[in-house]
């Protein structure tokens, strides 16, 4: 199975992947869709990998707590970059979610103040601030 990440819709605080599924697989899901266990393939889908994160939430818990990240959505505001700079700090972003870096942020903005940018999940920021993380995105 492959997943692929698809463009977000402006606003979206969820991520459109698309699965390859042998067609066997694709054949059982189908059939129970049209028993009705399912109202269709996407709820099939979701419910299952919905089970699985239940199965691993200790694990996923742990993880987070030991590497230190933050979990859901996380915003960074030009402000909130501006005083890091003036602080002299630098910031190391570690989400397991969304992070998302304004709009407003400078390319060099966002070099002057971001050490590192792990993201388990989805990164939203300008193409610029990106092109400019490239080297610190892991």
């Amino acid at each position: 199975m492959s997943v692929h990440e698809l463009r977000r819709k402006s606003g979206d605080s969820s991520e459109k992947i698309t699965i390859n599924l042998g067609v066997v697989d694709l054949g059982q899901i189908d059939l129970l869709v049209q028993e009705g266990f399912y109202s269709n393939r996407t709820d099939l889908i979701r419910t299952a990998i919905r089970n699985q994160l239940a199965n691993h939430a200790d694990v996923v818990r742990e993880t987070v707590t030991r590497k230190s990240f933050v979990l859901g959505l996380e915003h960074y505001s030009r402000a909130d970059l501006e005083a890091l700079q003036s602080a002299g700090e630098m910031l190391q972003i570690q989400v397991l979610g969304m992070a998302s870096i304004a709009d407003d942020v400078t390319p060099e903005l966002a070099l002057a103040t971001i050490e590192s940018v792990v993201v388990l999940g989805a990164l939203n920021a300008s193409k610029a601030v990106k092109a400019a993380l490239v080297g610190r995105i892991h």
